[in-house]
């Protein structure tokens, strides 16, 4: 059986005290354990940024990428092993940013795995300059007079790409989040759980304050159906994006249940892979 000892480390985490990123790392590990996933069988890869730290902070096969790259990294990983739970976490400049793209296709392909972007709407290893998500006129080191920009829209992005499971949690309720953390977990498919997780040093306008003034909650929504894609698109357009709970879900085959036969199997263990030495000699001749 799983514990929380499995997946904790000796390494403490470095963030500013109060960062909304802490509430995400307790999810994760306790989501971990109450699903009974052993440390070795879950991969966690993670970008650029403050909330890029988190894998390092978790006892597991982990990877810290370069900017922008961890979502290529993490589907890698997936069809390499597919026997593994890959968990992908970063922030909202490395997944709205740079790794727009990524993001994008991902969502698409529906490679199972759980995507879990803690949303600050600020660069914050930077100290606070503009993200792809900061607010239109707000005023920040890069933007003094206020931010010239409109913001990207994440869960527009993930229902016009195609992902199969969208939700939306908040870090100052931990229940929630990890409701939500465990149902994208267990979903056979691209999971994006976008999180409202507050910079408590360099954002002083979106605040948990803020945050718990202004969030609806969704799962408690009279009517609404998560199954919908147009409501969830009229949602997100009514509300501003300004709730937490599960906006969208479908289900279709993954990535490798679409691969021709034979494919979408662990690489480990097939036998293909496995080189005797003649066959290696001949592999390395081609490239001497």
């Amino acid at each position: 059986m799983a514990t929380l000892k499995d997946y904790r480390m000796d390494i403490k985490p470095n963030w500013c005290p109060g960062c909304g990123d802490f509430s995400v790392l307790a999810a994760i590990q306790k989501v971990a354990v109450n699903l009974n996933i052993e440390a070795e069988d879950m991969a966690f890869i993670s970008g650029i940024g403050c909330s890029g730290r988190i894998s390092g902070y978790v006892n597991a096969y982990t990877m810290h990428t370069m900017h922008g790259r961890a979502l290529a990294t993490a589907q890698g990983v997936k069809l390499a092993n597919p026997d593994l739970h890959v968990i992908c976490a970063g922030g909202d400049g490395d997944g709205f940013g740079i790794g727009l793209n990524h993001f994008a296709h991902a969502a698409r392909r529906n490679v199972d795995l759980t995507y879990i972007v803690m949303d600050n709407q600020i660069y914050g290893l930077t100290k606070g300059q503009m993200s792809p998500t900061s607010p239109q006129g707000m005023e920040t080191k890069s933007s003094p007079g206020g931010n010239p920009e409109q913001p990207i829209n994440p869960l527009q992005m993930a229902l016009a790409s195609g992902s199969s499971f969208i939700a939306q949690a908040f870090s100052g309720d931990v229940k929630q989040l990890m409701s939500l953390i465990e149902q994208g977990m267990q979903h056979k498919g691209f999971a994006f759980i976008n999180v409202f997780s507050p910079c408590v040093t360099f954002n002083k306008v979106l605040t948990y304050e803020y945050f718990k003034k202004n969030l609806v909650n969704l799962d408690e929504k009279e009517g609404y159906d998560p199954s919908n894609r147009a409501m969830a698109f009229n949602m997100v357009e009514e509300t501003g994006s300004m709730f937490t709970g599960l906006l969208y879900k479908q289900e279709r085959k993954t990535l490798t249940e679409s691969l021709p036969k034979g494919s979408g199997t662990n690489m480990l263990t097939r036998d293909t892979f496995i080189l005797d030495d003649i066959m290696k000699e001949k592999l390395i001749s081609r490239y001497v």
